[in-house]
């Protein structure tokens, strides 16, 4: 019961109001830090959905060890993060954000947004971007990511058909 009130409290908070959310934006460090600690669970998340589609060796399939160098840097990101969220809602929320559930509440709501667009045609090619960029370290695999959500916000704006998360991304270069 004690979560759910949590969760009635997070979801009421994180809602910002029109106003605050036209005006304000989060910059491509505070993107990657919230890029950061929800890629544990994203990578576990598309292990799941993808797993029969891909061979036994796949990182993320087997995810064990990628997983945990991103579950480290997810705890180490976690402050910047909380201060983005903080940023984009209401500053009331940060007392909040300091309860442990928060953190697995937050991922838990945000994780099946982003991997229930995965068509099960794309877990090949999720699978080798993955292997490909596995060998960086988790801080420049979440630039990459932000940086690829920044192009395809711009293409977006420039009228090109291109399906891309509505982010409040800074558009100042940061």
């Amino acid at each position: 019961m004690k979560r759910l009130g949590l969760i009635v409290a997070l979801v009421a908070l994180a809602a910002p109001e029109v106003a605050t959310a036209q005006q304000a934006c989060i910059t491509a460090p505070e993107a990657e830090a919230m890029t950061l600690v929800a890629m544990p669970d994203i990578l576990r998340e598309t292990g799941r959905v993808c797993g029969a589609r891909l061979p036994a060796n796949s990182l993320i399939r087997g995810g064990g060890s990628l997983i945990s160098k991103y579950e480290s840097a997810a705890d180490q990101a976690w402050p910047a993060a909380r201060a983005a969220i903080v940023k984009l809602s209401d500053p009331a929320i940060d007392t909040l954000l300091q309860s442990d559930y928060a953190r697995p509440l937050l991922t838990s709501l945000l994780v099946p947004f982003i991997v229930g667009r995965i068509g099960l045609e794309d877990c090949g090619t999720i699978d080798r971007l993955v292997t490909q960029l596995a060998p960086l370290p988790p801080r420049n695999m979440a630039g990459v990511v932000v940086t690829a959500l920044q192009y395809l916000k711009t293409e977006k704006a420039r009228g090109r058909q291109v399906a891309v998360p509505d982010l409040p991304l800074c558009t100042n270069g940061n």
